[in-house]
């Protein structure tokens, strides 16, 4: 397993918001503030606990990453010039703050003001900048104070934003358990949980989360844990999460395991898994946000006892980067996709609209959680005498042999690259606009269901290859050639969204489309009008920071991702 650095974590927080998975975390963000103008909201940890001052030595640094979150739709930002200035007096005396050397804001800190610059807001959620925030000399356990943040921007709203910074605290530490990586559909494994705390107060109740992939399940079911089964915010993810809620005093300086036994099991779907196990303190307002956008089940198992007690402070963890261990498995399994042709009609002149796609007939599910990468390339070569009008987002048009090519409609060839994971059972369409320029008879076009490397084209995990690829047949007279994909060789013009987010997520309406229980979204239409120009990057940055490394919860237990732009393939 590759781990998550703090800084890229830190500096990219902002990728799982349109996938909701940033409602998991405890990041508080300002009200909404009523105005004419664009309202971007500022946001970070609700509070940021730091270590007493030592007896000897230099105080240990805790980290304190401001967000800004602009509610623009798609590519819309704001590119004027902005400044954000954190006011430190309410801190004074008690904590220290710096700049943080890896922070991606231009600030700096005069007396009690710290000033950040910066040029342009991005849609969505991302960072404003880093700061080391470490007890003041003489400062008390148990002393708190508070950080104001405001932007200014000609022409934007920012709402305020403030965290409590407080000396001290429970510190809990989440150990790593012996996992054996290498498994087989029908392994099981123990988990015995086992988390420290070696902060300076106690934690009162502490909450367990854990989070799997697809090809892995938790089996037990305890009444003191609540379920989803991977529906919900991390659908695209293929996530499964369990909340477990344990009262108890937990004292620092002492190590716990928790007494309820928990396995995992590596079930028929497993290919490439991530199993996710966190520990921090418990809390009303903390289950509430994990709960945020999903449906949970409260296990039926044996009960825990426990009671409501009057609502108190609540000390908040020293240092939320140790609460939390990941282990990737790799299962020895296989997938088989199958490329989906098709069989169309035309006279010259006319404009058809041929889908063509492929399906995941299992048993393993395919993701890419950790890279963002795509499953595979869906390769589809224009039959003769047709001419595309109109195709989906995601697939680009290139040369005969496959490289880069400006002009995107007219094109002999496109590549559709599919989404990083793609669900045992799901299907993905790709609707074109075909023109026929020439009505030739049986005018054969492949589709190809490839590794994304045209170089490399077998797919690793498959282990059928004969049936990745089919034909789009035009005009077909007798008895033309196998299609593939369906038992009839046809696939219908009528784009099919399916249900499972999991497959290919770009494509705006052009034809009308029908919907099922299983597959994937697709590619829901075709592109209206001539999109000449210079293609795309592979892969959108918006798939991108939504499918990298969606598995660590950074501070508080937000889901945070990497980004990073993949290289031109072929």
């Amino acid at each position: 397993m590759t781990p998550l650095s703090r800084a890229a974590l830190r500096r990219t927080a902002g990728g799982l918001a349109a996938a909701g998975l940033l409602a998991a975390g405890s990041l508080a963000v300002g009200a909404p503030a009523q105005a004419a103008d664009p309202v971007l909201t500022l946001g970070g940890p609700a509070v940021t606990a730091v270590h007493p001052y030592p007896e000897s030595g230099a105080p240990r640094k805790s980290s304190l990453g401001l967000t800004v979150d602009n509610p623009a739709q798609g590519e819309d930002g704001y590119e004027g010039e902005v400044t954000y200035t954190l006011d430190l007096a309410g801190v004074a005396g008690i904590a220290d703050v710096t700049v943080a050397e890896d922070t991606g804001g231009d600030c700096e800190i005069t007396g009690d003001t710290a000033v950040c610059r910066d040029h342009g807001v991005h849609a969505g959620l991302s960072s404003v900048a880093d700061f080391d925030v470490a007890a003041a000399e003489g400062s008390e356990e148990g002393a708190t104070g508070t950080i104001a943040v405001t932007g200014s921007a000609d022409g934007v709203t920012f709402t305020p934003f403030s965290t409590r910074v407080t000396i001290g605290g429970p510190d809990l530490v989440m150990k790593q358990l012996p996992f054996e990586q290498a498994t087989e559909p029908g392994d099981v494994q123990p988990a015995p949980i086992t988390f420290g705390n070696t902060g300076t107060t106690a934690a009162d109740g502490v909450l367990l989360t854990l989070m799997y992939t697809r090809g892995l399940e938790i089996p037990e079911r305890y009444a003191n844990c609540e379920y989803t089964n991977g529906e919900g915010p991390q659908e695209g993810f293929a996530w499964s999460t369990a909340l477990c809620s344990v009262e108890g005093s937990y004292e620092p300086g002492a190590t716990y395991t928790l007494a309820v036994p928990l396995s995992v099991e590596t079930t028929e779907r497993a290919y490439h898994d991530t199993f996710v196990y966190r520990i921090e303190q418990d809390g009303a307002s903390r289950r509430t946000a994990l709960r945020a956008g999903a449906a949970f089940t409260r296990g039926t198992g044996p009960e825990l006892a426990l009671k409501k007690v009057a609502a108190s402070a609540r000390s908040v963890d020293l240092d939320p980067w140790d609460n939390q261990q990941e282990v990737d498995f790799r299962a020895k399994n296989t997938a088989d996709f199958v490329a989906i042709g098709g069989k169309e009609k035309g006279t010259a002149g006319e404009t058809v609209t041929a889908e063509v796609g492929f399906r995941n007939d299992g048993p393993a599910w395919i993701g890419h959680i950790r890279s963002g990468e795509s499953v595979a390339t869906l390769d589809f070569t224009v039959p003769e005498g047709a001419e595309v009008t109109g195709k989906p987002d995601s697939c680009q048009g290139v040369t005969a042999s496959g490289t880069y090519r400006e002009k995107q409609l007219g094109a002999p060839r496109y590549r559709c690259d599919t989404s990083m994971t793609v669900r045992d059972g799901a299907e993905t369409g790709y609707p074109f606009d075909l023109k026929i320029n020439e009505v030739v008879p049986d005018a054969a076009g492949a589709v190809t269901v490839r590794n994304t490397w045209l170089a490399d084209p077998e797919l690793p995990f498959d282990p059928a290859p004969a049936n990745n690829t089919a034909q789009l047949v035009l005009n077909a007279e007798g008895t033309a050639e196998d299609t593939g994909g369906t038992s009839d060789g046809t696939t219908g013009t009528g784009g099919s969204t399916g249900g499972d987010t999991s497959g290919s997520t770009s494509g705006t309406s052009g034809t009308a489309g029908t919907s099922s229980t299983s597959g994937s979204t697709g590619t829901t239409g075709s592109a209206a009008g001539d999109t000449d120009g210079p293609l795309a990057a592979t892969g959108s940055d918006a798939l991108m920071t939504a499918g990298a490394a969606a598995v660590a919860l950074a501070a508080g237990g937000v889901l945070y991702v990497t980004t990073r732009r993949r290289a031109e393939r072929g």
